[in-house]
């Protein structure tokens, strides 16, 4: 659809924009839109196309969590148990103390997935007089952060709320990490396992898989990511964050998964309701289940927006349907500095459709 692709090429050039790539699909397929702009290596004039690579980011916990409720439905795990039963000492031993309480043992396997544990982010939270993962990398300290030392640092950190506390959520990469550690126990399998087993190979994907910088995939090298004007050259971070943000993938296949995701083609559609009972995180999101949900007041635009149920991913991914238009909408936009255009391109591309 040209309107889309104008769209897209637009965004070119505009707040720090310099590679995009965007599906969209209607409900009924009779949409199924593909574009792409800007350079995907600009360091060698390669451009973005629309089946290039790119790092999904946190849309990665989707998968995390299909591959939960799976398990849940194939009673492997029980949702409402303490992670305690899943995890050895070492992995839960003091992570949550609140107001001198310890309140580790209380944390259930649900509070991980809904952002309700309380528990501090190993990636943007700071350890009292020191700097957070997060600003280290954008500093250019690429480094690889095991599931063990990001446990440490939250130890050191202050825990939010207690776990399960009414409406209440905090957005934590560490949660993720935690749930990974669960899925390994339970299966028995790596992650990479896991994904290729519960998701790429029943969705017969070619260009899904889990990031490692020391073994690199010939000829699906993702495109680069930006901070504002510079690249961001993380490969080791992005590699340890396995469970919470280590995937990559093409716009064309996340939206294959996201289909199946709400389709009921990875775990029972009848799940949804339940992995939709939102909590508040940070304005204008709430979260579910792996998902954010995303929908801005009417005094934030002209017009009457829809509602966004997905994801999206600090690199400037995005993977979401839009009920009220019949929509799937994901992508990228790789600019690390502008969390919110994801969201109002997203407004940008539906309003588009008619």
């Amino acid at each position: 659809m040209k309107k889309l692709q104008a769209i897209i090429d637009k965004q070119i050039g505009k707040g720090n924009i310099h590679n995009i790539v965007v599906a969209v699909q209607s409900f009924d397929r009779n949409i199924d839109f593909v574009g792409a702009a800007g350079f995907a290596d600009s360091s060698c004039d390669v451009r973005m196309a629309p089946d290039t690579p790119y790092f999904i980011a946190s849309v990665t916990k989707m998968y995390t969590a299909a591959i939960i409720m799976r398990l849940f439905q194939e009673q492997r795990i029980d949702l409402i148990k303490p992670i305690t039963e899943y995890l050895p000492d070492a992995l839960t031993r003091a992570i949550h103390v609140y107001q001198g309480t310890d309140y580790s043992a209380r944390i259930k396997v649900s509070d991980l997935i809904n952002q309700s544990s309380g528990l501090a982010d190993h990636e943007a939270d700071k350890p009292r007089g020191g700097k957070s993962i997060l600003d280290e990398l954008k500093a250019g300290h690429d480094r690889y952060i095991e599931t063990t030392e990001a446990i440490e640092i939250i130890r050191c950190i202050p825990a939010k709320f207690p776990p399960s506390t009414d409406g209440k959520a905090y957005y934590s990469n560490t949660n993720y990490r935690l749930l990974g550690a669960i899925i390994e126990t339970i299966t028995g399998k790596s992650m990479a396992e896991n994904y290729q087993e519960m998701i790429v190979a029943p969705l017969c994907l070619q260009h899904t898989y889990l990031f490692d910088w020391i073994k690199l995939r010939s000829g699906d090298t993702p495109a680069t990511i930006y901070l504002k004007d510079s690249p961001a050259v993380v490969p080791k971070y992005l590699s340890s964050n396995i469970s919470d943000g280590g995937l990559v993938s093409t716009a064309s296949e996340c939206m294959i998964f996201l289909r199946a995701f709400f389709e009921g083609q990875l775990f029972d559609k009848a799940y949804l309701e339940r992995m939709t009972n939102w909590r508040k995180i940070f304005f204008p999101l709430r979260y579910g289940y792996g998902l954010m949900n995303f929908k801005l007041p009417r005094f934030f635009w002209p017009t009457p927006l829809p509602e966004f149920i997905g994801h999206s991913g600090s690199t400037g991914s995005f993977a979401f349907i839009c009920p009220s238009k019949s929509l799937y909408l994901t992508g990228t936009v790789d600019q690390i500095a502008s969390p919110a255009k994801p969201f109002f391109l997203m407004i940008n591309l539906v309003q588009a459709i008619r």
